[in-house]
């Protein structure tokens, strides 16, 4: 099966790791272009590449400040992407809740069987 073009939605658009650097730096604020290079130590076309990729799928919007362009976060695209692993959280929530029995049980077998050797 082919892959699905990087501007189809959003998890295609943050399967690529440099994408989501640029989303968590934007997660703190909005930043010029130039500040995203700098900080990623990227060359300009690059990172003007994935900024392309992230405003096509609508994470992130872009103003123009006089001569700059300054973009932000729009969170709302990754709600899918929170929906879908909200579930597999609940589920390893729970394991860990069993696991959290299991272990209990564990340390009270061996705290009786070390007072056993008193």
């Amino acid at each position: 099966m082919a892959r699905a073009a990087t501007t189809t939605d959003a998890f295609n658009a943050v399967a690529e790791p440099r994408r989501r650097q640029i989303l968590d730096l934007l997660s703190r604020g909005e930043r010029p272009v130039n500040d995203l290079v700098a900080l990623l130590g990227l060359p300009q076309p690059l990172v003007s590449k994935h900024l392309r990729v992230l405003r096509q799928v609508g994470l992130v919007a872009v103003r123009d400040v006089g001569r700059q362009r300054v973009y932000s976060l729009n969170g709302e695209p990754l709600k899918p992407i929170h929906d879908w692993v909200k579930a597999y959280e609940e589920s390893w929530s729970r394991r860990f809740d069993r696991l959290d029995v299991v272990l209990e049980v564990l340390q009270s077998k061996e705290d009786s069987h070390g007072s056993d050797s008193d």
